[in-house]
Formats: structure tokens, C-alpha cells, sequence
């Protein structure tokens, strides 16, 4: 997923300019649907992909154990854990015009 590739912002809020958001729709409002989207396609890849990944170490018969013990597993969602968050993707993706969308026909015929 190329979506791994972006780095977290060091720091834990960034100010965005709300005209630059607002360029691509000419509404802040649907730019923000858009995003919102956006964020829950990205969410729900990361997920599947998470669940496919543990599922290989799922066994119908893990003790506590077992479970505690099991590295790689620790690992894969510790990983997971430290990904920068779908709504900073998404909005990286929207600013860097990589995020596709139309407006609906009646959106259309309103403006």
C-alpha cells in the first residue's frame, strides 16, 4: 500500500490554510465530504489489510500463553498502530491532487 510511505508530522497539530482546501471544490463543505471519504476508504484498506495479515496466526485452540508470546504479532500491529492517521491521508492526497471526484448531476445543475 503506497500509502505507507508517508511520513507523520512530527508535530501533533498542523495548521491548514483553508483556501488551499477549498480550491478544489470551490466549498469548504464538500471539500470536507470528499476528505471524509477519502479517509474511509483508506481506513477500511488498512483494516483489511491488518486482519488478513493477523489472521494467519489465528488457531482455533491459543492458550494465554501463546498469545502473550507471539512476536511477530506484536510487531505487525505495532507497525500498524504507528501509521499516520486516514484523515492526514486523505488530506495529503487532496492537496497533492490525487484524490478523484465529481459532483453529482444535481450538484450540477444547481451551479
Amino acid at each position: 500500500m503506497e500509502n505507507k510511505k508517508i511520513v507523520k508530522p512530527v508535530r501533533s497539530a498542523i495548521s491548514r490554510d483553508l483556501n488551499k482546501l477549498e480550491e478544489g471544490t470551490d466549498n469548504i463543505y464538500q471539500t470536507i465530504a470528499v476528505l471524509a471519504k477519502r479517509a474511509n476508504q483508506i481506513s477500511g484498506n488498512v483494516k483489511e489489510e491488518l486482519q488478513s495479515k493477523l489472521a494467519e496466526f489465528a488457531a482455533d485452540s491459543d492458550n494465554l500463553e501463546e498469545i502473550f508470546e507471539n512476536r511477530e504479532q506484536i510487531e505487525i500491529s505495532s507497525y500498524y498502530e504507528q501509521l499516520p492517521k486516514p484523515t492526514l491521508l486523505a488530506i495529503q492526497e487532496f492537496l497533492e491532487e490525487k484524490i478523484y471526484f465529481r459532483k453529482s448531476d444535481e450538484e450540477l445543475n444547481k451551479g
